[in-house]
């Protein structure tokens, strides 16, 4: 997936009000941006951190920009705009890089489902009957280690769709939880459950009901972002 529109370098000064962020390009120009993710984006908003954004000069918008890469304190890229997970991960689906998921004859995208009133990210259609998949993206790594973690902040919404995801599972129906791991160097992935122990829980049951668990891995650099492996998870 390449950025339909080059992106531009510049330095995070704050991010507030979760979707506002003031930054300084690198023409010394002081902008403030839209932030697209609703979560802490624990070790993705250093002062001081370098970042790409999207521009835009449509009238209509209030902020100028949108937020899309930033370069970690450990030196990696993640990609915050959370809008792009699922582009990515159709992009991928469409391509066969998802092995587990390929031969699927029609594609359906936020298909209500459930009891909780939830809508699952992709409702994927097959002779042998549907898969409903889930993405969450993955940007929370650490120090000296290359094990990325989920969620970076306690999340009951990532914990209901556990739920109905086991649900389906228990009823014989194909449901699979996909990590699109947007932060480079990365070999696995982890349930954060130092952060939030209720999504730990329901991702165990989840998993005990027969929810598939993938994880794959993408390429990213301020030109585009590419999944490209799948990756294990641990813990």
């Amino acid at each position: 997936m390449r950025f339909p529109i080059p992106l531009q370098q510049a330095v995070l000064v704050r991010r507030y009000k979760r979707f506002l962020a003031d930054i300084v390009t690198d023409a010394g120009e002081a902008l403030c941006i839209h932030c697209p993710n609703t979560g802490s984006m624990l070790n993705c908003q250093g002062e001081g951190a370098r970042l790409w954004f999207s521009r835009s000069d449509d009238p209509r918008r209030k902020l100028p920009g949108t937020w899309e890469l930033v370069e970690t304190p450990q030196g990696r890229l993640a990609c915050i705009n959370t809008a792009r997970a699922n582009a990515l991960v159709e992009e991928a689906l469409q391509d066969g890089v998802i092995v587990e998921l390929a031969g699927f004859t029609r594609l359906r995208r936020e298909v209500r489902y459930g009891q909780e009133n939830s809508r699952v990210d992709f409702l994927l259609e097959y002779p042998r009957g549907p898969a409903y998949v889930e993405v969450k993206s993955v940007t929370l790594g650490f120090d000296g280690s290359a094990v990325a973690a989920f969620p970076d902040a306690v999340t009951a919404r990532g914990a209901r769709h556990l739920r109905e995801l086991a649900t389906l599972a228990r009823q014989g129906v194909r449901a699979v939880l996909l990590y699109c791991v947007n932060l480079t160097g990365i070999e696995a992935v982890r349930p954060a459950r130092e952060i939030d122990a209720a999504y730990a829980a329901a991702l165990d049951e989840a998993r005990a009901s027969g929810v598939e668990i993938l994880a794959y891995a993408a390429d990213i650099s301020p030109e585009e972002m590419r999944l490209v492996r799948r990756i294990p998870l641990q813990g």
